[in-house]
């Protein structure tokens, strides 16, 4: 079992200055090409590929936030792979997730592990410098119920970093991708036809219909964070304004990052 813990502790004094990241960072065309290949071996390689995700993902992160001796939440950290890289990083990393099987199976990750819900985040108010949620998103009922609790938790000042497969994406399916593009229900039928088991990801049930142009929509209402940046994850820099294109975005973006800065003054 994985006993509650208290998140690691920090001061207004010992914080980090969140808002002088120390680099932007470089989303070249051979960055893409890496995760590209990885990403590709996924179903047979897994740990590689969510290794090299999470090494990505903190440089990404970096770009908008000082990470040594910040205080880190990962929401849905599933074997800790993220909070492992976080902890690399200098920082001081809780992860939480309902599946306690997934927290358990790779051993005690760097930080404080935690099995809860993403519904109803087990910290109080303000409680992290950086708050993440890696492609957790679409496998929640209530995505932006999830979205919110990540910015509750989140300080003034703080920086939240949401990413997503949006469901009109070559991987919106995940494996029953790309049938996913004739329907959810019959995407999944068609696996379990296949492979003689359904599918881990279940329409409906584990995987859920997410839009970025819903995710915007969200983003812009939320009066106590503004938006810092919207990104398609997997693609390099000069490809960001795809993301811009409505329609064109469902499909090209693959992957998207929503960076939101929580307001000093919010409630």
């Amino acid at each position: 079992m994985v006993a509650a813990q208290r998140p690691p502790a920090s001061t207004s004094q010992d914080r980090p200055d969140t808002r002088t990241p120390p680099r932007p960072h470089r989303a070249t065309l051979a960055r893409s090409v890496r995760l590209l290949r990885a990403f590709r071996r996924e179903q047979h390689a897994p740990a590689d590929f969510y290794r090299l995700l999470a090494r990505d993902t903190v440089e990404q992160v970096r770009g908008y936030a000082r990470l040594d001796g910040a205080t880190v939440l990962d929401v849905g950290t599933g074997t800790g792979f993220l909070a492992r890289e976080f902890h690399a990083a200098g920082a001081r990393c809780a992860g939480v997730d309902l599946d306690v099987e997934q927290l358990t199976a790779l051993g005690s990750a760097a930080g404080c592990m935690l099995a809860g819900s993403a519904m109803a985040l087990p910290f109080q108010d303000g409680a992290f410098d950086v708050c993440v949620s890696s492609n957790v998103l679409e496998h929640v009922r209530e995505p932006w119920r999830m979205g919110a609790e990540m910015i509750r938790v989140t300080r003034p000042g703080g920086v939240v970093y949401l990413a997503f497969t949006p469901w009109l994406s070559p991987w919106g399916g995940h494996e029953t991708s790309p049938w996913h593009y004739l329907g959810g229900e019959r995407a999944a039928r068609r696996y379990e036809r296949k492979y003689g088991r359904p599918p881990k990801n279940r329409f409906g049930e584990t995987l859920h219909r997410v839009t970025v142009a819903e995710a915007l929509t969200w983003a812009r209402a939320q009066r106590d964070v503004d938006v810092l940046d919207v990104i398609p994850r997997y693609h390099p820099s000069w490809a960001k304004g795809v993301v811009r294109v409505p329609g064109l975005r469902e499909f090209a973006s693959w992957n998207v990052v929503l960076v939101l800065r929580r307001r000093h003054g919010a409630n």
